[in-house]
């Protein structure tokens, strides 16, 4: 295990996992960020994007649910996406309240250069690491998430 940078806050000690992950995160954030920037989306976009080049025309709540973000986020990604012309956004023909969203072809286009950008971004984050390290990083990486997701918590166990 690494030892800590002179910048690392002492405190940071009782959690080494937690402020690995932290400043794994905001690394791969950043980066991300920085591709994303370069193909004129906002973090978070590319995977609504994702999801309707799966299955277009899900409903606003349907893809809320496939991306784990809150309503206000993925309401905001998805009207600056629109006024971008990567989508648009139709009462459902059922119910006047429920949007159904739908690419564009200008939204239908970004499916090659987002399976690029994971891809460079998937390579970079490995660069150091074996195939089998990768392997087992992201093993872990998952195991930790259903960690954190379970309904009990080790604080909560003991309450």
């Amino acid at each position: 295990m690494a030892a800590p940078t002179p910048r690392t806050p002492s405190t940071a000690s009782e959690g080494p996992m937690s402020y690995a992950i932290f400043q794994l995160a905001r690394a791969h954030r950043a980066r991300a960020a920085a591709m994303l920037r370069g193909m004129d989306l906002h973090p978070g976009q590319e995977l609504l994007l994702m999801q309707l080049l799966d299955r277009d025309g899900q409903t606003q709540s349907e893809l809320l649910e496939s991306v784990g973000l809150d309503h206000s986020t993925v309401s905001k990604s998805l009207r600056r996406m629109q006024d971008a012309g990567l989508l648009v956004r139709e009462p459902a023909e059922h119910d006047r309240r429920v949007m159904v969203v739908h690419l564009t072809d200008k939204g239908r286009a970004m499916r090659e250069p987002i399976a690029a950008m994971w891809q460079a971004l998937e390579e970079t984050s490995a660069r150091n690491l074996s195939a089998q390290q990768a392997e087992s990083f992201v093993r872990t990486a998952y195991a930790i998430a259903d960690a954190i997701n379970s309904p009990a918590l080790p604080q909560e166990e003991s309450a």
